[in-house]
């Protein structure tokens, strides 16, 4: 009996042969056409002269026939009946011989369940399947790539291990919902590799990064490497067990920082993570912050971007070393005990070729309508909220540092324009919503489903918005109506004070509500009051630049308004460098101007960042309800004329108050009398004007006895000295 000739028509191996096939497995690998009769196989291998089917000890078991001169080979077994494991050994013209596990040889690594799942946009654990995951599978050591392209027509795995042709390593498709995947065999850690992607008419897109990439190459180089979820063998399990579910009372001052430019080398070269970590702990620990925020820790192609065009949300930067090393670098800080904050940006991505913009040649991730789709301030695309794949991409990502990671909090970026249809963009430029309204209800939707998820998979952990306009709630459970943040950055507060403390003193009684207006809303959210990198960036000077007057005065200023707000209800955050008054605007390509702090009027202005920071801590008056009403009290906030402003904190029940006054007038203020919460006894505990930080030694020794004569609501009072440009701290004893 003649067996029938179970090579693939030729129109089958043509479409391998030009990487148009869209179902790979089914022509290569091993296979029984009939089910009595031999089985067969088929392999592409252009750089082979010949191919050799062994058994898995070695041993010959067919030479495979060269069916096309391109390297398309075919062989049946005669004698074998049943499909049994098997390895190729290779041989090329030159006489190099090689041997190999077929990838087509593999089923598939992900289960029916979780192909559906990622498909359908409801995995939210979607980067322990998707990405690239160094795995043994069928009892051989390899990995797993799996990405999401609906609408392509085929997509391949390359690198390095198959000359970057796209022909060699095609994937398998799952389903209907565009899941593609394929085990390489042989294939580990470190290994360079892109995804080649034909779209739905048959065109090669840009290589592509993946999606859900673990690791990168170091920019400029933007193609991802196999890494798989971090392996750092954690030891903060005590740190995140302790973290309070509500953080509103706690302490919390946070030291803003850019990665590669807060230190830097002799030769100006970046700083790695294991050694930003010991010298940020020195540091931080030194000067009492609470935390440090990362500016975006995400891959991104372009420095100049600070990290806030990301193309890599999985995947922690290349440019101070491995996903391991930021994972350690955080682990050290929580046994410093320092929480971790990083910016992430989900409001937003570049549209580098390489990236997820027209992922597999469809508007897959971004809208496709550029009144939609495209953010005209930063040239950037924007996410399809309301597309739940893409949804579910970006809850994972924040699920990732979280839960992966150990970072104790997301500073969600850029959130207004995430909210507003018509965020900076002409009438007739924006789509209006389904009610004919200007808010983004898909984007609302993703933002409350991103905070209810990190509540249920990340205990602990916060989500801080940074929210400019007045939109209602976003620090109020969703349960509430509200959006779910922790926190949100008052914006308002910050504008207002800095354009007060710009004023000239002798002005500044003309704007004296600068000051006040934010206590008419401090307590409508859970607020951090922020001087961050984007008030020291783009011809706005730096902090000390900002202020008024001559050398004396500009320290003076910056030292009395850092008082006032580490005395103003609200968390702290302050961007690096601004806690010594750095001089020059910052520059992301440049280290701080460390040498300043030889200079004892710099050196003034940190010891009284870091005295604040201890008084902070200290006093559960100046941070245990500050975000609530009755944590504040004006004394007197309406002493235009002596541009004064004096009021109280309060803790909880039983703790002492806080007075805090501030003078913002080049003058020394002597019998200025306030009324204050209690007789007795009253000590100054700090006051910014000390000569200890530069200044004029102005101030309150000793103690001050408050007498039982009422003033200003309050049921007794005293008389002090304000000393010029300060803000000085009263407790009593």
């Amino acid at each position: 009996m003649t067996l029938p000739d179970t090579t693939p028509p030729a129109a089958e191996i043509d479409a391998i042969l030009r990487g148009q096939h869209g179902d790979p497995f089914r022509i290569l690998g091993m296979h029984q056409p009939d089910a009595q009769g031999p089985v067969c196989v088929s392999v592409f291998a252009p750089d082979a002269e010949e191919v050799i089917v062994t058994d898995p000890e070695g041993q010959d078991v067919a030479a495979l026939q060269r069916v096309n001169p391109e390297g398309f080979f075919h062989g049946r077994m005669e004698d074998r009946r049943a499909p049994f494991a098997y390895r190729l050994r290779l041989r090329a013209a030159t006489g190099h011989e090689w041997a190999l596990h077929d990838p087509y040889a593999f089923g598939p690594v992900l289960g029916e369940l979780d192909a559906y799942l990622l498909g359908e946009g409801r995995h939210e654990h979607l980067y322990d399947r998707l990405g690239a995951h160094p795995l043994t599978h069928e009892g051989v050591a390899g990995t797993a790539f799996a990405v999401w392209a609906p609408n392509a027509r085929r997509v391949s795995v390359v690198g390095h291990f198959n000359a970057w042709d796209g022909r060699r390593h095609p994937m398998r498709r799952r389903g209907a919902n565009g899941v593609w995947e394929i085990f390489l065999p042989g294939i580990g850690r470190g290994e360079i590799y892109k995804y080649e992607i034909l779209n739905a008419y048959g065109h090669l897109q840009p290589l592509k990064a993946d999606p859900v990439g673990f690791r990168a190459e170091l920019p400029p180089a933007d193609a991802s490497i196999v890494h798989g979820k971090p392996r750092h063998e954690w030891t903060d399990g005590a740190w995140l067990a302790a973290r309070p579910a509500d953080q509103r009372a706690e302490p919390m001052s946070i030291y803003e920082v850019h990665l590669g430019s807060w230190r830097r080398t002799l030769e100006n070269g970046t700083l790695d993570y294991a050694t930003l970590a010991a010298q940020l702990i020195d540091y931080v620990t030194e000067m009492g912050f609470t935390h440090v925020e990362f500016l975006p820790p995400s891959e991104h192609p372009f420095s100049g971007s600070w990290g806030y065009q990301p193309v890599g949300l999985f995947a922690p930067t290349a440019r101070f070393g491995t996903p391991d090393a930021f994972a350690a670098m955080v682990d050290r800080l929580h046994g410093a005990g320092i929480g971790v904050i990083v910016d992430w940006v989900p409001a937003h991505f570049p549209s580098d070729a390489h990236g997820l913009g027209q992922f597999d040649g469809t508007a897959l991730y971004e809208h496709a309508d550029p009144r939609q789709g495209f953010h005209q301030d930063w040239n950037t695309l924007i996410y399809n909220f309301g597309r739940r794949e893409v949804a579910n991409f970006l809850r994972a990502s924040a699920t990732y540092w979280l839960k992966e990671l150990h970072v104790d909090a997301l500073r969600v970026d850029a959130v207004a324009s995430m909210l507003y249809l018509d965020y900076s963009r002409a009438p007739g430029a924006w789509v209006p919503n389904r009610y004919g309204g200007r808010e983004n209800l898909d984007a609302i939707d993703f933002l409350k489903g991103v905070n209810e998820v990190v509540r249920a998979y990340a205990p602990g952990a916060l989500t801080i918005a940074e929210e400019s306009t007045a939109w209602p709630g976003v620090s109020r459970p969703v349960a509430e109506g509200g959006l779910g943040f922790d926190f949100k950055w008052n914006m308002g507060w910050m504008h207002d004070t800095l354009s007060y403390m710009a004023t000239d003193p002798v002005h500044r009684k003309y704007h004296h509500h600068h000051m006040t207006f934010g206590l008419v809303y401090a307590f409508s959210e859970n607020f951090v009051l922020p001087l961050s990198h984007d008030e020291v960036v783009h011809g706005k000077g730096s902090m000390l630049q900002k202020m008024p007057g001559d050398r004396w005065q500009k320290f003076a200023n910056l030292r009395a308004y850092y008082g006032f707000m580490w005395g103003h209800p609200g968390k702290k955050l302050l961007f690096m460098g601004s806690e010594f008054g750095q001089e020059r605007e910052w520059n992301h390509d440049r280290s701080l101007d460390w040498h300043l702090l030889d200079d004892p009027m710099h050196e003034g202005v940190r010891r009284t960042v870091r005295d604040l920071n201890a008084l902070y801590r200290s006093e559960p008056g100046l941070h245990q309800r500050d975000c609530v009403a009755e944590g504040f009290g004006w004394i007197e906030g309406g002493d235009t004329e002596n541009n004064v402003f004096s009021f109280a904190r309060h803790g909880a029940d039983g703790s002492r108050p806080v007075v805090v006054v501030a003078n913002m007038a080049p003058v020394v203020r002597e019998g200025y009398r306030i009324g204050v919460p209690q007789g007795g006894a009253w000590a100054e505990r700090l006051n910014t004007d000390a000569e200890a930080y530069g200044g004029s030694g102005v101030g309150n020794a000793g103690t001050l006895q408050a007498s039982a004569e009422g003033m200003h609501g309050q049921p007794a009072s005293f008389s002090l000295t304000l000393p010029p440009l300060a803000t000085i701290f009263l407790t009593p004893e």
